[in-house]
C-alpha cells in the first residue's frame, strides 16, 4: 500500500522524510534563537511555524500526501490536527498583526504541545501512557 502512494523509491522517500524533518527542527531552533534580535518576534513566529509545518510535511514522503492528509483528519487525530493549525495561525497573528510577544510565546508553547499530542497519536498507546503519567503526577 505504501509503495502505491507515491512513485518515489523507498530510499528517496526516507531521504525526503529525513531532510524535511531535520529542516523543520533547524527552522524551529533558529526561530527560537532569533527572538532576541530586533524584529525577532516576527522571525521567531515565522521560523517556528515554518519548522513545525516542515516537520509535519516530512511524513508525507513516507505515505504520500493524500494518505497523510486523510490520516491527519481521521477521528483519533482531527482535534490535535486542528489544534496545531489553530495555534500556528494564532502564533503568526500575535506576532505579525497584534505584535504581542507574550501572546506569541504562549501560542508557540500551545503549538508545540498540540504538535506533540498530534505526533503521539502515531505511536500505539503513547497518548494513554502520557495521560496516565500526568494523572499520576497530579
Amino acid at each position: 500500500q505504501i509503495s502505491s502512494a507515491t512513485s518515489l523509491s523507498w530510499s528517496t522517500r526516507i531521504q525526503g522524510f529525513a531532510i524535511c524533518f531535520v529542516l523543520g527542527f533547524v527552522f524551529s531552533i533558529l526561530g527560537s534563537a532569533l527572538i532576541a534580535l530586533p524584529k525577532g518576534l516576527i522571525l521567531f513566529a515565522m521560523f517556528y511555524t515554518i519548522g513545525n509545518l516542515t516537520s509535519m510535511a516530512s511524513t508525507m514522503f513516507l505515505m504520500g500526501p493524500f494518505r497523510q492528509i486523510k490520516k491527519m483528519f481521521n477521528e483519533t487525530r482531527v482535534l490535535a490536527t486542528l489544534g496545531v493549525f489553530l495555534f500556528m495561525i494564532l502564533t503568526l497573528l500575535s506576532a505579525l498583526w497584534w505584535k504581542r510577544a507574550l501572546l506569541a510565546v504562549i501560542f508557540c508553547i500551545l503549538q508545540f504541545l498540540a504538535f506533540t499530542w498530534y505526533s503521539l497519536s502515531y505511536i500505539p498507546y503513547a497518548r494513554d501512557m502520557v495521560r496516565k503519567t500526568i494523572t499520576s503526577c497530579v
